[in-house]
């Protein structure tokens, strides 16, 4: 029995569709940006989450959230990404909009999968400094890694980028400018001495996200 038209022609648009949405996707991107969300996540719950130590933009505002409103981050990081995606989404790229998409999900999925089992880590709360380094490695380890695939960790990047356009400011002026915010916000349940160590994690993550976007383009055999 012969399909009818109008069957075919909608096979036809359903699968254009889907082409056009998995393009620029590869298997092996979405396993790092499984991996990238998986050592971010494991960080941020096992020792950011634990010593108050915390991070600015997105993530220091979902524990700042999580603090006073005790709502879990497997709940607080797609809201926050959405939001800021939808800000500045004519800005973006499709296929960054749709990397970003998949790493949320991942990020979500690893809150979750984290607070299912007791801390993996030894409490760090009397060893701040140590704290400070080994979170920011974790976060700038996991972020560096979802970013070189060409996503983002969460809605930082699609928020800096927002920012940037509507004050016409350099783009990394804004995002010292939701790190210092979120931070300063943070005052009202981290004591100012913890909120100098969220800055040296934010120090250390972000040198090491910009050292693998870097290691990227110059050994782009690698990935």
């Amino acid at each position: 029995m012969r399909k009818p038209r109008g069957s075919a022609g909608l096979n036809s648009h359903l699968i254009g569709l889907w082409n056009k949405l998995k393009e620029g996707i590869t298997f092996r991107k979405i396993l790092l940006l499984m991996l990238g969300a998986m050592i971010c996540t494991f960080g941020i719950h096992n020792i950011h989450q634990r010593t108050n130590i915390t991070e600015g933009g997105v993530i220091g505002l979902m524990l700042l959230i999580e603090h006073w409103l005790n709502i879990s981050p497997a709940y607080i990081t797609p809201v926050l990404d959405i939001a800021c995606y939808a800000l500045a989404f004519k800005f973006l790229g499709t296929n960054f909009i749709k990397l970003s998409i998949i790493s949320t999900i991942f990020i979500s999925g690893f809150y979750k999968i984290w607070e299912q089992f007791p801390p993996m880590l030894s409490d760090l709360s009397s060893y701040p400094l140590i704290a400070a380094i080994l979170g920011g490695i974790f976060v700038g380890v996991g972020v560096g890694i979802i970013v070189k695939q060409g996503g983002s960790s969460g809605g930082d990047d699609a928020l800096a980028l927002a920012i940037s356009h509507a004050l016409h400011w350099k783009l990394s002026r804004s995002y010292l400018f939701t790190d210092v915010v979120v931070l300063v916000l943070s005052v009202t349940y981290i004591p100012l001495t913890k909120i100098i160590f969220s800055l040296i994690t934010v120090t250390v993550s972000s040198h090491l996200i910009d050292w693998i976007r870097d290691y990227k383009t110059k050994n782009d055999h690698i990935t």
